[in-house]
């Protein structure tokens, strides 16, 4: 394997760094001044934000990660992308790059209908309207799927879905136009033929939010992750993506270069809350030292610079693994990035954050912020617990393979 990047992607990195110093940094923080607050109907989109969409997309930097609809970027050519954009707040979203669209762009792109790709997709694609992902329950421990309660019922052309989902990021976004609804169609199947993927219109009779959750305080504004319930929501069965019972499918696909998208976005964000850290502590002096003199802290310096590597190096592993012999192939690799990456992140902030002091917990640095992600990652994408779970089956079946 050679993790040297090709010049297409350094290219596009020295693109899409250059976009970001020159036209995101001076207003990022102007674009995240949202009010925080849990009534999402008063939401609205910073108008800064849709300039610098219109500037990147007119700039060629739209769409990189979806290798047939842009750029035609690798999975591995992508992911020093996704870490440049970790290293700012919004970049992601300038670049129609976030999540979870990201994610719903891939599964319409690989099993939607020729209609379903026109009514749903081109908008995504364009940056004309946002999506979420329907997933989460509130009343099941949702890490294992098959405690899912929401049901997929066909009645004549239609199907009839019910349900209470929550933690649907972008739930609350004034574009947010379409849920991909997952539910049990058939609980007598198997445990991995139970389960579809339904698209339903969030301006569908029965469809309610009901309210948006904050993280550790924050609402993220204009995004939101929110709780919707689905009340006898009827859409035709022609919304279903490829077909009845092969939802757990499709959740594998969307979750194999999802998770290189989030790993690398996290080890930019490592990036740069070590380079806060490092730059903090240098110019602050506390008995007679700079903060990074004291402490132990020199070490934990050396220490985040290690673990950071060592993301990095694990990630593009994975991604060059998944385009060699496809994601089910790299299913160890891709569980247990979704454990490391943002639990080293999570330990870079604790660090970055100690070292500012008070400041660290305010929004005058985006510490905060990286911490709420950090940590809301290593729940989103599934517990750690779960992603080690699997690690560690997958270890123990290549002897019990060998046994005679």
């Amino acid at each position: 394997m050679d993790f040297q990047y090709s010049a297409k992607t350094i290219s596009y990195l020295e693109r899409v760094r250059s976009f970001i110093a020159e036209q995101i940094a001076p207003v990022e923080q102007q674009a995240l001044a949202q009010e925080q607050t849990a009534d999402w109907t008063r939401w609205r989109v910073s108008p800064a934000i849709e300039e610098l969409k219109a500037k990147a997309r007119q700039a060629g930097l739209w769409n990189l990660f979806l290798p047939d609809a842009a750029a035609g970027l690798t999975t591995l050519e992508y992911a020093p992308l996704a870490e440049e954009m970790g290293k700012s707040l919004i970049a992601a979203e300038i670049f129609n790059c976030n999540a979870p669209d990201t994610g719903n762009m891939e599964i319409l792109h690989l099993f939607g209908t020729p209609e379903q790709k026109k009514q749903w997709l081109e908008p995504l694609l364009a940056g004309e309207i946002r999506s979420v992902f329907a997933m989460t329950e509130p009343d099941v421990a949702s890490s294992d799927a098959t405690n899912m309660r929401a049901t997929i019922v066909e009645s004549g052309g239609e199907l009839v879905l019910n349900g209470r989902k929550w933690w649907s990021t972008g739930l609350g976004h004034p574009d947010a136009r379409i849920a991909v609804f997952m539910g049990v169609s058939d609980a007598a199947a198997d445990r991995h033929s139970q389960h579809s993927m339904v698209l339903v219109p969030l301006d569908a009779p029965g469809v309610t939010i009901k309210r948006m959750l904050p993280v550790f305080g924050e609402y993220d504004a204009p995004y939101g992750h929110g709780e919707v319930w689905f009340e006898d929501v009827r859409v035709p069965k022609s919304n279903v993506l490829w077909d009845l019972g092969k939802g757990y499918e499709i959740a594998q696909r969307r979750l194999g270069p999802g998770r290189i998208h989030h790993c690398m976005r996290a080890i930019g964000a490592a990036e740069k809350v070590l380079e806060l850290l490092i730059r903090r502590g240098s110019s602050r002096v506390a008995f007679g030292k700079p903060l990074l003199r004291l402490g132990g802290n020199l070490e934990r310096v050396a220490k985040a610079r290690v673990a950071i590597d060592q993301a990095r190096l694990l990630t593009l592993y994975a991604a060059w693994k998944i385009d060699t012999v496809g994601a089910m192939a790299a299913l160890t690799e891709i569980s247990a990035i979704k454990a490391v990456a943002p639990t080293m992140l999570q330990t870079v902030v604790d660090d970055a954050i100690q070292i500012y002091g008070g400041a660290g917990l305010t929004r005058d640095v985006p510490l905060a912020a990286y911490f709420g992600m950090a940590r809301s990652l290593r729940i989103a994408d599934g517990p750690d617990e779960v992603h080690w779970g699997r690690v560690a089956r997958l270890e123990l079946a290549k002897y019990k393979q060998r046994e005679p």
